[in-house]
């Protein structure tokens, strides 16, 4: 059995460009030295003055935590995958012989840095970053929510109404382990489904956070975001989802955003209003009406796309317990599909487009 030596190694990564590894294209589209500052600052390493193992990367741990939301990887997954994928090694810019972080690392690094509450600063260092691009904030803004699962509790009544009033259950509190494994920032929700191989509607229950976003027409960025609980309403989450660096005054949204406090709150912005027109009750819309809000459907789909890709694809699911944890994970997936949508743009645009906009900021 012949050994393999360096040049196998080279021949082995030129075969995975040459494929087209989509890691490869991330790279290339992604400095992400621009994160450096912002984990180093929240993660506070010491100057290992009295010894000790020295601590991996933060820009390479914080590159598991994009494979994470691309992948859907669990921690202990992630560590395997890495071990056992080449492409990931190259991504990461791990050799074969350089230790992989086990999955304790992973969740340790995760929690420091939620616990630091940086995901923010990191959303909007790559903003900045997207700015530079020439990707900037145009075309009006569309929004919606979706529910991220999580998985399913089961509770009995009484539990169920303690977790409501913001209390902690008395048979969990003598069960300390019991506890540690309850989510009480979940809720369960009634949401609009379709039967099975039918087009008929209707109400499927569903538990989870919800994700809330806000993105842009012209390039299909996420521009703002925030994260729920699966029952909070989405029409009160406008005021803090308006982005006020957009240069189009149009904002799109579905009927439930729609109410007398968010048009006001528009018009006080200068903001056009091409929210959906809601039916009163016991009234039909008018047909001018049905009509605006079919052209503006054709528009506001868009943001569906986001959810599709992140759930569908990359399978976005909350295997966390707890608010924070969730708008963690779900602020590291935004940054994830904002990286995407950038590859997608560059490829679309061509090499000669993409410097010109560049150029222009």
């Amino acid at each position: 059995m012949s050994q393999s030596g360096f040049f196998d190694f080279e021949e082995r990564l030129s075969s995975l460009s040459r494929a087209g590894d989509p890691l490869e294209g991330l790279l290339q589209s992604v400095d992400f030295e621009i994160f450096r500052k912002a984990l180093v600052k929240a993660l506070k390493y010491s100057d290992r003055r009295r010894g000790g193992r020295p601590p991996h990367d933060p820009v390479m741990m914080f590159k598991i935590m994009i494979l994470q939301a691309l992948y859907s990887l669990s921690d202990d997954k992630a560590e395997l995958m890495i071990r056992d994928r080449l492409s990931f090694r190259c991504f990461l810019g791990l050799s074969l012989g350089d230790p992989v972080p086990d999955a304790k690392t992973i969740w340790l690094l995760r929690e420091r840095l939620k616990e630091k509450d940086v995901i923010e600063r990191l959303f909007e260092r790559f903003d900045r970053h997207l700015e530079e691009q020439g990707l900037l904030a145009m075309g009006g803004q569309i929004m919606d929510a979706s529910i991220v699962g999580a998985p399913r509790q089961r509770n009995n009544r009484e539990e169920k109404e303690a977790i409501k009033s913001g209390d902690v259950p008395k048979s969990w509190e003598d069960n300390p382990a019991k506890l540690r494994q309850k989510d009480r920032s979940a809720r369960w929700i009634l949401k609009r489904g379709r039967k099975k191989d039918s087009q008929s509607q209707l109400m499927v229950p569903a538990f989870g956070d919800k994700s809330h976003i806000n993105i842009g027409r012209r390039h299909g960025l996420i521009l703002t975001w925030t994260v729920t609980d699966a029952t909070a309403h989405d029409g009160t989450r406008l005021p803090e989802l308006l982005h006020e660096g957009n240069c189009a005054s149009l904002v799109w949204a579905d009927m439930v955003y729609r109410s007398g406090k968010n048009e006001e709150l528009l018009a006080s912005k200068g903001r056009k209003s091409m929210i959906h027109f809601r039916r009163r009750a016991g009234k039909n819309l008018a047909a001018q009406q049905k009509r605006g809000n079919a052209a503006r459907s054709k528009v506001r789909s868009q943001v569906e796309h986001v959810f599709a890709r992140q759930k569908h694809i990359c399978g976005l699911f909350i295997r966390t317990i707890g608010i924070e944890r969730a708008r963690f994970k779900i602020g590291v997936a935004n940054i994830a599909d904002n990286m995407h949508r950038l590859i997608w743009i560059k490829a679309r645009k061509g090499p000669a487009q993409c410097e010109t906009l560049q150029n222009m900021v």
